[in-house]
């Protein structure tokens, strides 16, 4: 499998870094440079492509970028 074969990702993370990448077109940014941040940020988010073994049916961390601020606000109030 060649570097870069998108084969190992799930429809999800597919539709997910299609989305993430149109978000950074509108911005300005170029088709390359948005498809290699949009994967990258997928990347991120789920920990890659689709992985065999048990235990793996894990959820996702989250959304990169989003921040609750529960930490930062439990400090503020000491």
């Amino acid at each position: 499998m060649p570097r870069g074969d998108k084969s190992v990702y799930t429809g999800k993370q597919k539709r997910q870094a299609e989305h993430i990448e149109a978000g950074y077109k509108q911005r300005g940014v170029s088709t390359g440079e948005a498809e290699r941040r949009a994967w990258a940020t997928v990347n991120k988010d789920t920990g890659g492509g689709k992985k065999s073994g048990s235990g793996r049916g894990k959820p996702a961390r989250g959304k990169s970028g989003r921040k609750t601020g529960t930490r930062g606000a439990a400090k503020s109030r000491t």
